[in-house]
């Protein structure tokens, strides 16, 4: 027997293989369990909690800044509609008074040549007149002396006629209060008369009833000499039956007629316009 059979060795016992690969295993275990548990907790740490908490806020603030930029959007639209609306108003305004001030100046033009036609008309009247009245000067002139005598003092008498009476002294009394009425082609009255209308309505105050123009007026009753005349004496101017104006002789050398656009129903002596004849009704 070895003399160091009995001796205690001094190294460690070895360990069992099976013992290690157990301590190991429980070691593996534990730590798998630790790992699990780590991961778990770790997982559960990264959840998104604020995910869940925040999202319906985020949400709410996208869908309010989408309402408020469709407003927005409408409101801009709407802005443009009613300045387009403005637009087309003024551009409409200004073609309806372009449009006006057109037709004014149209107006304005055909109301300066009608005036210009009228007193183109008037002056040839009155040289129209002027011409007749120089050949019945030149006629009277053929006469004799002792006629021109009798002329020359009858007319001298129609001019300083007494008053008129009766009827006469009604169609005076009428046409002298038609004195500043308008002239209007074709009409008879009340507030404005041609000459015609003015003779024909004068003489209906009395019964007596006109035609309606100067040419049948004219020779509607009885020819009468200018130098006999008398207060209610139907005075015209150019050829009986042609006669293109009419009055009222109102005595005292004085007749009352319408004249023309420019003056209206006047009262003028006979120098002004010498008529050409005479025909008395009354």
């Amino acid at each position: 027997m070895s003399h160091t059979a009995h001796i205690r060795s001094h190294r460690k016992p070895r360990r069992s293989a099976s013992t290690l690969a157990m301590r190991a295993g429980v070691a593996g275990g534990v730590l798998g369990t630790l790992a699990v548990a780590g991961a778990s907790g770790s997982a559960n740490a990264a959840e998104p909690v604020t995910q869940t908490l925040e999202l319906p806020t985020l949400t709410a603030d996208l869908a309010a800044q989408a309402a408020q930029s469709a407003d927005a959007t409408e409101q801009a639209a709407a802005n443009y509609q009613l300045q387009a609306e403005r637009d087309a108003a003024a551009a409409k305004a200004a073609k309806q008074a372009k449009a006006d001030l057109a037709d004014a100046k149209k107006k304005a033009a055909e109301a300066k040549k009608k005036a210009q036609e009228d007193a183109r008309k008037e002056a040839a009247a009155r040289a129209s007149r002027t011409a007749e009245r120089t050949t019945l000067s030149a006629t009277a002139d053929a006469g004799s002396t002792a006629t021109s005598t009798t002329t020359t003092t009858s007319t001298s008498t129609s001019t300083s006629t007494s008053p008129a009476t009766g009827s006469a002294a009604a169609v005076i009394s009428f046409v002298k209060a038609q004195v500043g009425k308008a002239y209007v082609s074709g009409a008879t009255g009340p507030s404005a008369y041609d000459c015609s209308g003015l003779v024909q309505t004068a003489f209906k105050q009395v019964g007596i009833s006109l035609p309606r123009v100067s040419q049948d007026q004219s020779t509607a009753g009885t020819q009468v000499s200018l130098s006999n005349l008398q207060p209610g004496d139907i005075l015209y101017w150019g050829s009986a039956g042609s006669a293109y104006h009419v009055a009222v002789y109102v005595g005292d050398g004085m007749f009352v007629g319408a004249q023309n656009p420019s003056t209206g129903v006047v009262e003028r002596p006979l120098s002004y316009d010498p008529p050409t004849g005479a025909v008395r009704v009354l």
